[in-house]
């Protein structure tokens, strides 16, 4: 860039310099952002000629679309034995939505595995574009490039664990991986569920509970929302809070947490839990981009 003659760019939103369509990624005014996210509500894509993407996109699945394209095989040793058992994957997954959804227009989706049955690798299939965990009763989008399948760890709040996460930090003192993750599942006995009129009180159980189970003590937390929802015609509580801390050895010094807790008709509510590191700040936005697109099984 410094080659050009032209100043660096100011901070901000700008189209995925990969060249993945309907993508962008945050530039800090010096580097870009680990990962890429949807151009969506909220997000103003400014445009600078000096970050225009310098090479044409590759054919990737758009999270968002109704319809994605197939991906195409990696290249590599034994490409065409890749290929071949690829398409053979490709082509079972779109007999069985087909199969499955009628005449509906076939959305690629993938069935989130079991506590005990855990994924056997951090790759989503093919086509994903939702994550639709069947244990707790909800559906809501795949966030794409640089998230991968959750395989880390289970949660003391909810029964099983599907979702997505990316690793921000390898090692912090204690010894763990710090992750941004989006993950779901139904809640477990214990926060207080009684029924729908008891969304709030179980929601702040919840959000007590991964406040002392999963981030750097002491740290403060600042309640940003605690409102009642309507998810998919059922209802349902949300509890978004900034966290805070000043603990030596973390690469993050707080970040942002959405708990959402639907009532889906069943015995145990649903919970999808959202957690952004503040090294990550530029990627808050999802958290609404999810909430709206949560749909109820």
């Amino acid at each position: 860039m410094t080659s050009s003659g032209q100043p660096a760019p100011p901070p901000g939103w700008y189209p995925d310099p990969d060249g993945t369509p309907r993508m962008v990624r945050w530039w800090s005014g010096s580097a870009w952002s680990d990962v890429a996210t949807p151009a969506g509500p909220g997000v103003a894509v400014q445009q600078s000629p000096v970050l225009a993407p310098q090479r044409p996109a590759e054919p990737r699945p758009a999270p968002w679309a109704d319809e994605p394209a197939p991906r195409p095989a990696r290249r590599g040793r034994a490409a065409w034995i890749v290929a071949g058992v690829l398409g053979v994957v490709i082509a079972v997954v779109l007999a069985l939505v087909v199969g499955n959804r009628g005449g509906d227009d076939a959305v690629a989706t993938v069935e989130r595995p079991t506590a005990s049955q855990p994924p056997s690798s951090s790759a989503f299939p093919p086509g994903t574009v939702r994550i639709i965990d069947q244990s707790a009763g909800i559906a809501y989008p795949y966030l794409g490039t640089g998230w991968s399948e959750f395989d880390s760890f289970g949660m003391v709040e909810t029964a099983t664990v599907a979702g997505q996460y990316f690793t921000t930090q390898e090692v912090t003192p204690d010894g763990t991986r710090f992750i941004a993750q989006v993950t779901s599942g139904p809640v477990v006995e214990g926060f207080g569920w009684s029924g729908p009129g008891s969304l709030q009180a179980t929601t702040t159980a919840l959000a007590d509970s991964v406040r002392l189970n999963y981030y750097p003590e002491p740290n403060e937390r600042r309640i940003m929302r605690d409102e009642a929802l309507t998810v998919d015609g059922r209802a349902a509580h949300l509890l978004e809070f900034q966290l805070s801390w000043d603990v030596e050895g973390y690469d993050a010094s707080g970040e942002r947490a959405a708990l959402l807790l639907v009532d889906v008709g069943r015995p145990n509510p649903a919970l999808l839990y959202i957690s952004i590191p503040n090294t990550h700040a530029e990627l808050y936005g999802v958290i609404d981009q999810l909430i709206e697109a949560v749909d109820v099984l």
